[in-house]
């Protein structure tokens, strides 16, 4: 099963030609989630061929514009296009009247339901599990009340070695607990081993998003040893008292944070509109974290 990221927006407050306001597409297990929804998210979606229809939950990280902005086009959008099936979303508190008066005020009703579940920026909690994933919401350091989200898969099966199990003759109802890894005890005393019958799964896999905050090392407990690490860098470092002043980050200091969680890879983004390009990111970042890239809008990364 896939899990990757597409990144819909990459720039901080200002849009730039090159460069949208933040919004992220997930699919994970053949679950589909956008992480914020910046000015002209829909429009990134069709650009970089997205079945927006497809989403089903919208994970809204805090209030500043360059990060919702774009969400009620979007719902409105849905709705012309004939959307039925309900949308759970995920933010703040005051998002939900925010979204119900803007629809209200343009007198539109929304051919689908509205679930809106509140998050206060200070938990580190779960807050959507199904049989393959889970989504976590934890606190990051910003202006505002400002959540980074979690998305891992569940540990997964193992698979069943069918022709050792066919030579054997066991019953068919010993498959769903030796996939489990679990061992069974046969009524005639013998035990049946989970490793000799089944194969190795595959490690589950993890991607953790952190945008906006600043420096803070205790984000670091929440999204240890992750595969992948979006973390903004906002600023470089000539530029820290700035980054201070806003709760932003600098690229040096993500790779901090990806270094001292051991994460897999880091994506940088969330680029402040006076950096033409991304080369001074890299050359700030890679002597303290290696496996470091800055994302581009319509790029797709493999978790």
């Amino acid at each position: 099963m896939n899990f990757e990221v597409t990144i819909l927006g990459s720039g901080a407050a200002l849009p730039t030609s090159n460069r949208n306001p933040t919004a992220q597409y997930i699919q994970c297990n053949d679950r589909h989630i956008l992480i914020d929804c910046g000015e002209g998210t829909q429009v990134q979606l069709r650009k970089y061929h997205v079945h927006i229809q497809k989403i089903n939950h919208i994970l809204i990280s805090h209030l500043h514009g360059d990060h919702f902005f774009g969400l009620v086009g979007l719902l409105s959008s849905l709705h012309l296009l004939g959307r039925d099936k309900g949308l759970t979303i995920y933010g703040p508190e005051e998002l939900e009247q925010i979204i119900r008066l803007q629809l209200e005020v343009g007198g539109a009703k929304l051919g689908f339901d509205l679930h809106f579940v509140k998050l206060n920026g200070q938990e580190h909690r779960l807050i959507f599990e199904d049989k393959l994933i889970e989504i976590w919401t934890f606190p990051l350091n910003h202006r505002i009340p400002t959540n980074g989200f979690l998305i891992k898969e569940k540990p997964k099966e193992r698979k069943l070695n069918a022709d050792r199990f066919e030579e054997t003759g066991l019953s068919l109802t010993l498959i769903p607990k030796l996939k489990q890894g679990l061992d069974v005890e046969l009524e005639s005393g013998e035990v049946i081993y989970a490793d000799e019958y089944t194969y190795a799964a595959k490690p589950s896999k993890s991607y953790a998003f952190c945008s906006d905050t600043i420096f803070d090392e205790r984000i670091v407990s929440y999204i240890k040893g992750v595969n992948v690490l979006y973390h903004e860098a906002t600023f470089l470092n000539d530029k820290l008292d700035r980054a201070k002043q806003t709760f932003h980050s600098t690229a040096q200091q993500a790779a901090t944070i990806a270094k001292q969680a051991e994460v897999g890879k880091l994506l940088l983004g969330h680029l402040s509109a006076r950096y033409e390009n991304s080369a001074r990111h890299l050359e700030e970042a890679i002597p303290v974290f290696e496996n470091v890239r800055v994302v581009e809008d319509g790029e797709t990364y493999l978790i």
